[in-house]
């Protein structure tokens, strides 16, 4: 599940980092608690894992580079492999990945305080550290002295938790209040921390980022890094008396008993390395991968298993972002004609092979916070023909439309070849429609350095997602014409903006749900944001010794073959009897039938019947 509200307040690339000022250390010893607390739990929610699972085996896996240090925070903390290491964290509650109710993890209790910006926990007595002590009370007010310190070098962190969290209250070892710094909506987000070991880490000084840049912290997930060699491989073993290995909502998961991940720095010679079972499984989303370049051995022979897996959950907003700083898109005419330019069903029928769906608008896939009445503008050039006109634009001799020695050409910007082949689609059938992209290709960096630099004229790009639609990093005027900000598009509204202070104010879960739909109709009146493709679903290829569960993932899952992550990995499982099978097979070259899985579970209900046809035409 995307578990965001802990993990990815660090991960999410587009956060801007602010400069965070050191404070005293907010938490107190109360000696009671108050009667009035109504303490919940939550152990009636379904169970997700197999109990067919069987615990062994070693899971191979692959990664494009070596991490620059397994610190969480601090200078360089930020890379691919820190999900790994977080995901080995557990907070003090989690989130049922199909019901999203709330579930415990270190916590066993919650509670809601009456001031709307506390909640209490108690916590489970056996949690223990990966070395051994126990985690108490302590260790969650040691988070936010830990997070405040100017010694870790981190000012984003610095600055959110003296900015959300006004101080964690110790009760006695194993019970706690966390207090936000104001009311909100889902507190539950917002409030649920992960310990830090104080034993570990002691009192920070300045030598904090290097004394502890390749030092294994204590954890108290299933998985802990038993061994790594600088720049080739990292070795994680499952804890065999791991303390929650019994619990509900953890019972049967985190099967293989070891996890090695190998520096392999090109994508394709991945594929290869998988291809001889030196990597266990691998991603298949691209159509390419899926249709073509799975028709080999050891798939056709059996030995491998494809799985499509639709999931359910939040989607990248990807596509094409208009700047309305530049003077051709301030004329919300230009931007109309511009969307209905854009022949994204062709780019899907004809590069994606009818793979993808159409992203109809910013926020699909948060729930009931979703419009989901809302279609994005298909390709018509009667349609661009009308706006242009209105406007007073005229076809030059080029084709082109022109107005007053402005021609409508325009630079898309990108950042990743392999999307090359679906803007030369664009490019082409905009140029029938008199719009010219000039295609400029920069690496990712560079690319995303010039989005926040407001240099572009238009950003070809997804961001990643939230629990819930975030409105004001993206849309709100306080984010417009200024560099280092998410508002990419320099949308400027007085309407807007009361749209979105109001959702964010509101602690209210309907009125937010109505707002929410109000703003996305309102964005989509403004049409700085042309949607183009949405992935809902998992591909991978995989040996066929591991095995899934009879529902292979949760509405959530964006791997079905994740080691970890406390809120839906660790599903899959190792079969020895199937593994000796398969090798007997490939040594005598016997073919066995070849396995392809397709499960609609948890398909999104408005994608029904819509794959391969259009759902109208919206202006």
């Amino acid at each position: 599940m995307k578990y965001r509200f802990a993990t990815k307040l660090a991960l999410s690339f587009f956060i801007l980092t602010v400069i965070g000022i050191q404070v005293p250390t907010r938490y107190i010893h109360a000696a009671e608690l108050s009667d009035d607390i109504e303490w919940l739990t939550n152990m009636d929610d379904p169970i997700f894992a197999s109990p067919e699972a069987k615990k062994g085996g070693t899971y191979r896996a692959a990664l494009l580079s070596f991490p620059a240090t397994f610190r969480l925070v601090g200078p360089d903390s930020n890379n691919s492999f820190a999900g790994v290491l977080r995901s080995n964290q557990l907070g003090l509650i989690g989130l049922h990945p199909n019901t999203e109710s709330i579930i415990p993890e270190i916590a066993t209790h919650w509670a809601f305080g009456a001031d709307k910006k506390s909640m209490y926990f108690k916590l489970n007595p056996k949690a223990r550290w990966s070395d051994g002590k126990p985690v108490t009370a302590q260790d969650f007010a040691y988070t936010i002295e830990f997070m405040r310190s100017e010694e870790i070098v981190a000012p984003w962190y610095n600055d959110y938790y003296t900015r959300e969290i006004d101080k964690v209250i110790v009760f006695d070892d194993h019970t706690l209040a966390v207090v936000g710094t104001k009311a909100k909506p889902d507190l539950h987000l917002h409030l649920n921390l992960n310990p830090t070991p104080r034993h570990f880490f002691g009192k920070l000084d300045k030598d904090f980022v290097r004394k502890f840049n390749w030092k294994i912290e204590p954890n108290t997930g299933p998985y802990v890094i038993s061994d790594f060699k600088k720049g080739k491989s990292i070795k994680l073993k499952r804890k065999r008396d791991w303390w929650a290995q019994d619990l509900r909502y953890f019972k049967h998961r985190f099967n293989v008993n070891t996890v090695i991940y190998n520096v392999v720095r090109d994508f394709n010679l991945q594929w290869e390395y998988f291809k001889k079972a030196k990597i266990d499984v691998f991603p298949i989303n691209f159509p390419d991968f899926w249709h073509v370049k799975t028709k080999t051995p050891v798939v056709e022979n059996g030995y491998v298993h494809k799985i499509w897996f639709f999931n359910d959950t939040q989607q990248s907003a990807m596509g094409l972002w208009v700047n309305q700083d530049r003077e051709i898109f301030q004329d919300p005419n230009i931007r109309h004609a511009f969307a209905h330019a854009m022949n994204v069903e062709k780019v899907i029928e004809k590069v994606l092979r009818s793979d993808y769906f159409r992203l109809e608008h910013h926020y699909v896939g948060y729930g009931r916070y979703s419009n989901d009445s809302i279609r994005a503008r298909r390709y018509d050039l009667e349609k661009v023909n009308q706006y242009m006109q209105k406007s007073g634009w005229k076809r030059a001799g080029d084709g082109i439309w022109a107005k007053n020695g402005l021609r409508f050409s325009v630079e898309v910007t990108y950042g990743f070849d392999g999307h090359t082949p679906r803007l030369v689609v664009l490019k082409e059938e905009a140029k029938k429609a008199g719009i010219e992209l000039r295609l400029q290709k920069l690496d990712s960096a560079a690319s995303f350095k010039k989005f926040l630099e407001k240099k572009h004229d238009v950003a070809w790009m997804g961001w990643s997602t939230g629990l819930r639609p975030a409105f004001w990093q993206h849309y709100h005027s306080a984010n417009a014409h200024k560099t280092q900000t998410n508002n990419i598009t320099n949308t400027d509204d007085s309407d807007l903006d009361k749209l979105i202070d109001a959702y964010r104010n509101s602690i209210v879960e309907e009125e937010r749900i109505d707002l929410s739909r109000r703003i996305q109709e309102k964005l989509h009146e403004i049409n700085a944001f042309v949607p183009t493709f949405m992935v809902p679903y998992v591909r991978q290829a995989y040996w066929r010794w591991w095995r899934l569960p009879e529902i292979p993932g949760t509405k959530h899952s964006e791997s079905l073959f994740d080691p970890f992550g406390s809120a839906a990995g660790g599903l899959f499982w190792y079969d020895r009897e199937l593994h000796e099978e398969t090798k007997k097979a490939m040594k005598k070259k016997t073919k066995l039938n070849p396995v392809t899985i397709i499960d609609e579970t948890y398909k999104m209900d408005f994608l029904e019947g819509t794959k391969f046809s259009d759902p109208g035409t919206s202006s």
